[in-house]
């Protein structure tokens, strides 16, 4: 608590950052962050709250008044506007309602536009507060025009002017940096054609998914990307800051469908939802496990006659189970950054097997060496030897063939496919050990 006054009273507004503000807070106590949240300044509330985690937003809404709320709504870009809304209703939908009706109208009306995209396209992220010109206005004008909406900060992080017609429609996309060596005297369309450099836009439609977009982001290495519909006029931006934030809700969404945890439930600071969605997955873990078991239970009297078999049988399954969750992180992830196109399925596989079938040759000589010495039988480690070959190649083709089929089939790759990939190598692992060694041994 002292620390952030300390911290509130040594910096003038201006030259504070909500993610310093936040840091802070998010070490703070209960009783401490009530009465610390009423210190961070009114402009920079809705920043801080946003960038907090999400589990403290109902904090900053049981310490903050309609009003207070309201006016940290007004200060905030309108994609953020649509964010903090968003969250507010989770919380309380009374309280939200109260802020909407205290907003302006104009406030009002991006909201209610932004969300009225689902959830996962192009238009749901970007930002409706744009700088843009006509491509018959003379440079000077427009420079004029963008110092005096800077000045009453009514345009923030502005890289790239728009160039738009008389319909809106989208033509041209100039860089601040070109723009400043313009001949000002003239307009912006006669400094283009005049010009070597192409100042095409790149663009996507608001409809488009916005993993599609994060790809743009990613393939031209762009700050902003400009947002239009259908018929090309330019409705908004997305900016890199919110590309980042997706990549990360991404990330880490994909890590949690991976292990079977919902990151929703993990984000909430209830037990019960958290306990039930993994529990869910546990469950499904369980019966796996049994049907492992009831394969080992099919050569129960073939370990029964020799002992050793006990002893190694983990061994294989585990090999397995690690190698193809290997094979199965990599191709979800290239998944996921686009690395992998339709066309690119074979080769994935391919490639997948090999470097199975390669670890699976150098072990089954390792294990085997090892299973012949410590157990006084050559034949034992030829047994496990071929075990690990057999298991380590189907945890090279299915570690790759499930996320592909289920991409095929448009379902996230990465949910599911750790189950389905354990039961594979468990059963082909526990059963090939088994009855080879049922064939060979006995």
């Amino acid at each position: 608590m002292n620390k952030l006054i300390d911290y509130l009273n040594a910096h003038e507004t201006s030259e504070m950052h909500p993610s310093d503000i936040a840091k802070i807070l998010k070490g703070l106590d209960d009783e401490a962050f009530a009465a610390a949240i009423k210190l961070v300044p009114k402009d920079l509330v809705g920043d801080v709250a946003l960038a907090l985690p999400d589990r403290y937003f109902d904090d900053v809404v049981e310490n903050l008044s309609v009003d207070e709320l309201s006016h940290a709504v007004s200060e905030l870009e309108s994609d953020d506007q649509a964010e903090f809304m968003q969250e507010l209703e989770e919380v309380d939908e009374n309280v939200a309602s109260k802020v909407f009706e205290n907003l302006h109208e104009d406030d009002q009306e991006e909201i209610t536009k932004l969300q009225n995209y689902e959830e996962n396209v192009a238009g749901a992220y970007m930002q409706l507060e744009l700088f843009t010109a006509y491509k018959d206005e003379i440079v000077q004008d427009v420079i004029k025009r963008f110092a005096r909406l800077r000045k009453e900060n009514e345009v923030e992080n502005v890289q790239n002017l728009f160039i738009t017609d008389k319909d809106h429609k989208l033509k041209y996309a100039v860089g601040l940096d070109d723009l400043l060596i313009f001949d000002f005297s003239k307009t912006i369309i006669e400094n283009i054609e005049a010009s070597e450099e192409s100042f095409e836009p790149i663009k996507a439609v608001d409809t488009e998914d916005i993993k599609e977009v994060v790809h743009i982001f990613e393939e031209y290495d762009i700050s902003v990307l400009a947002i239009v519909n259908e018929d090309g006029v330019l409705l908004g931006r997305i900016t890199s800051d919110d590309i980042y934030d997706i990549i990360n809700e991404h990330a880490t969404e994909q890590m949690y469908n991976l292990a079977g945890v919902d990151d929703e439930a993990e984000e909430d600071e209830e037990i019960l939802p958290a306990g039930k969605k993994r529990a869910t997955w546990l469950g499904l873990n369980l019966i796996t496990a049994i049907a492992a078991s009831l394969v080992i239970g099919l050569f129960s009297q073939t370990i029964e006659s020799m002992v050793a078999l006990a002893v190694l049988m983990p061994i294989v399954a585990s090999m397995g189970g690690n190698a193809g969750t290997q094979t199965l992180t990599v191709v979800v992830r290239q998944l996921a950054l686009g690395d992998i196109s339709q066309g690119d399925a074979m080769r994935i596989i391919r490639k997948e097997v090999a470097i199975a079938l390669l670890n699976g040759l150098l072990f089954a000589i390792i294990i085997g060496a090892i299973a012949a010495i410590w157990f006084d039988t050559g034949m034992l480690g030829v047994v496990i030897g071929l075990s690990m070959i057999i298991n380590l190649f189907m945890a090279g083709f299915f570690g790759a063939t499930i996320p592909l089929l289920l991409k095929r089939l448009n379902v996230d790759p990465a949910i599911g496919s750790t189950v389905i990939l354990t039961t594979v190598t468990d059963v082909v692992g526990f059963f090939s050990f088994l009855a080879l060694a049922k064939a060979i041994l006995l």
